[in-house]
């Protein structure tokens, strides 16, 4: 593992120099390490090498997809959720839909305003950085750690990432409390207006599945007609 300076370490991964080079020179002057990989093989091994703090990755990167990238990774070694900035010629809602719906956190067009995408990979930061200096939150051998942004449960690590992360930190935050998919939108997704409420039950579905394994899904209940809860068994409303 390195040290804090990883903190402001990011990995870019695209063919297109010219989008390159400006996103480096630009976030180079914000103080941040900068690497830059063309193509997905390589890409995913860079990550197990020096995990980032943040990836912003072509959506049409040869070898590999961005999104079949980190999750190859994820089953490796790496421990802590890596941010994932997915860039694209493609703008359709749909397209867009789909890569939020997969996992990533922001999802920009190309051609884009270089000081606008700038401002949209603080945000994305930002939203991580916030998440920690709490206690853990816990039940039974279910932990989620803000500190390191890692999730266990019965000592094994629970590769939860992105969207799904931040849905189980809400939900554990307000044990035994239901809320709909407008509220979980505006709090876990920060009312993004490119997704819908079909966002909820996508990820709702996968991290019932990653908890799956140790025996902790049943806690992510769904209440009939209204929305969902964190509830472990015996918890009251």
């Amino acid at each position: 593992m390195h040290a804090a300076k990883d903190q402001k370490y990011i990995l870019i991964v695209d063919q297109d120099v010219a989008v390159v080079e400006l996103l480096r020179d630009q976030l180079q002057r914000s103080e941040f390490s900068v690497r830059t990989i063309a193509d997905g093989a390589a890409a995913a091994t860079a990550l197990q090498d020096r995990p980032p703090r943040l990836a912003i990755v072509d959506w049409n990167l040869p070898g590999l997809a961005p999104l079949e990238l980190l999750e190859a990774v994820r089953k490796t070694r790496i421990t802590q959720p890596i941010s994932l900035i997915v860039l694209s010629t493609f703008s359709a809602e749909q397209d867009i839909v789909s890569g939020l719906n997969m996992g990533a956190d922001d999802y920009i067009v190309k051609p884009f305003s270089v000081r606008e995408a700038v401002a949209r990979i603080h945000a994305v930061l930002r939203v991580r950085r916030h998440d920690t200096g709490q206690a853990p939150l816990r039940f039974d051998s279910l932990m989620l750690d803000t500190s390191t942004n890692r999730v266990t449960a019965q000592g094994a690590v629970l590769h939860v990432r992105g969207a799904e992360y931040r849905l189980l930190q809400f939900l554990m935050s307000h044990p035994g409390r239901t809320f709909n998919r407008s509220q979980l939108l505006a709090r876990v997704w920060a009312g993004d207006p490119r997704i819908d409420e079909r966002t909820v039950d996508v990820n709702i579905q996968r991290l019932r599945k990653i908890l799956a394994a140790p025996g902790y899904h049943a806690c992510i209940q769904t209440v009939r007609g209204f929305g969902y809860r964190f509830c472990a068994p015996g918890m009251g409303d």
